[in-house]
Formats: C-alpha cells, structure tokens, sequence
C-alpha cells in the first residue's frame, strides 16, 4: 500500500488542524494512518501523509464535488495543492 503526501497552503492552520473532513472523505476510501504536518516557520504550509489502498480511487476523487467542498471548508488553497506518491523500486 503507497504512501502519499499531499502538500498546500491553508487560510488558517488551527482549523485545518481541527477539522473532521480528512476522515469523512479519506475514510470511505479505505485510507488509514492519516498524520498531519505544519511548517514551524510558515503555519500556512501544512501537509498529510496517509497510506492509501487505491490511489487511482484517490485520484478521481479528488476531482468530485464532495471533495473540493471538503478543501473549502477547510481553508485549503487548492491551487497550491502538490500530491507525492511513494515511490516503488
């Protein structure tokens, strides 16, 4: 199972922090082990790191509705948005 990391920008940390959101949307499709990273010198930039089953499910969802609704909610600014899969020798 890849690990991902998605990277952004976030109009306010702590909320991003506090939301549910990644759960909702991440957990349907089967993603566990969400951990969450702030830069120290720039809390705007922040990062997840999640394991994920099925990464072409993750793409496609990342382009529905439910989605970009979750990323509003949560401040993310989504053209700032860089998406890392872990690498397989």
């Amino acid at each position: 199972m890849p690990t991902i990391i998605g990277h952004h920008d976030v109009k306010d940390k702590d909320h991003w922090l506090a939301s549910p959101k990644r759960e909702e949307v991440f957990g349907p499709l089967g993603i566990t082990n969400i951990r969450t990273f702030v830069n120290p010198q720039n809390p705007t930039q922040v990062a997840v790191m999640m394991d994920v089953p099925d990464v072409d499910a993750l793409m496609a969802a990342m382009q529905n509705d439910v989605m970009g609704e979750a990323m509003a909610y949560d401040g993310v600014l989504p053209e700032t948005l860089v998406i890392l899969v872990e690498a397989q020798p």
